[in-house]
């Protein structure tokens, strides 16, 4: 089973100014004229990690991170303020004219893969290639099971914890009710919100418990982003038309895929992946038996990894 790559450091970090609110946190490792590839991190709000880096050779990939709009290094943090779908598409395309990129390979996991896709349907001829892991296709149906009659059967002790913030009478829309909270006055209360919504998404990222997993959700810096920008994201159906995704995947065509997803995800079901694949002509499906969501998962680290390198042999 193929392990991350060794720990590396960036060679360059870059603050790249969006707009008037935002400036983005962007960072560069591996090999300065190797084989670019963005990687492109899930949340909303969720920002990156160093292990991000180590799903790449680093002697053969020149590795772009970045953190979205409000979250990880990014300025201001949590700011909602312009903060949407093509406001984030429109950053990626802003970082690859700033890297001065005619093609890159993208990498991206959950919300990072929605954000890949759509990127990759409005600018096919930019994208040699894409790895993808847990996929979110932003649909209602998606955010129906997750936030009210899907997980919480599979997770019942960890539902009841996640709703203890709402008052009964506002249960039957929690996304609204946690979102209110989070953009409220009461300090504390947006604090409580935010570490009661992060720890729901974290306990249930894995097949098996993981502590690591979990505190990397609910450290406070994490669980403030990811907690409003999801709200604030989802109860804008994630700035896109319903099923937008799907409809569109006929653009994909000659966009080499590889979809990576765990077959106990309980985040982001795999119909998903299954859906995106059938609708994706040449994509290629790896199911992960012993696995959920994350990405730090054993099984899915050895297919990721498996996906980049292959995605070398393809394009070196």
């Amino acid at each position: 089973m193929k392990p991350l790559y060794p720990s590396i450091k960036p060679y360059a970090q870059h603050q790249i100014k969006v707009d008037a609110s935002h400036t983005l946190y962007v960072e560069e490792s591996g090999r300065e004229d190797g084989l670019p590839i963005l990687f492109i991190h899930g949340g909303p709000g969720a920002g990156t990690t160093p292990d991000d880096r180590r799903f790449f050779d680093p002697e053969h990939y020149r590795i772009i991170l970045f953190d979205q709009r409000g979250c990880g290094h990014s300025t201001p943090h949590g700011n909602l303020e312009n903060n949407t779908t093509q406001a984030l598409l429109n950053d990626i395309e802003a970082i690859r004219g700033y890297f001065n990129l005619k093609q890159w390979l993208l990498f991206g996991g959950s919300w990072g893969s929605t954000l890949s896709l759509l990127y990759a349907q409005a600018y096919p001829d930019c994208v040699m290639g894409m790895v993808l892991r847990g996929i979110f296709l932003g649909r209602k149906q998606e955010l129906r099971w997750f936030y009210e009659s899907g997980a919480r059967a599979v997770f019942p002790d960890y539902w009841e914890e996640f709703i203890l913030p709402i008052p009964e009478e506002e249960r039957d829309d929690l996304i609204s009710a946690y979102h209110k909270r989070l953009t409220g006055p009461d300090e504390l209360a947006r604090m409580n919100a935010a570490k009661h919504w992060a720890q729901w998404e974290g306990q249930c990222a894995t097949l098996h418990p993981c502590k690591a997993v979990l505190e990397r959700f609910t450290q406070t810096h994490t669980a403030a982003s990811l907690a409003a920008l999801e709200t604030h994201y989802f109860i804008n159906n994630c700035f896109i038309s319903e099923n937008q995704i799907l409809r569109d995947a006929y653009k994909l065509e000659g966009i080499p895929g590889i979809i990576v997803h765990g077959r106990y995800d309980m985040i982001c079901p795999f119909e998903n992946a299954r859906a995106l694949h059938q609708a994706w002509p040449g994509s290629e499906l790896y199911v992960i038996r012993d696995a959920g969501h994350s990405s730090m998962e054993p099984s899915i680290v050895d297919a990721l990894v498996t996906a980049t390198e292959k995605m070398l042999t393809t394009h070196r």
